[in-house]
């Protein structure tokens, strides 16, 4: 699983005018999955199911 900055450099992902991270292939927001035991989070696609992960 790749993190959201590699996804943004990759060009896998783009930052939309409010800075909301969208996926490129489905020109969607990324959905967060928080675990509080965890040290990152997890971002998802809706749409192609792909995740990332978001270091807090």
């Amino acid at each position: 699983m790749k993190s959201t900055r590699k996804g943004l450099r990759d060009g896998e992902l783009f930052k939309d005018n409010y800075e909301r991270i969208k996926c490129k292939s489905c020109d969607q927001t990324l959905k967060k999955k928080n675990d509080p035991a965890e040290v990152f989070s997890v971002r998802t696609c809706p749409d192609c199911g792909a995740e990332w992960k978001e270091l807090r």
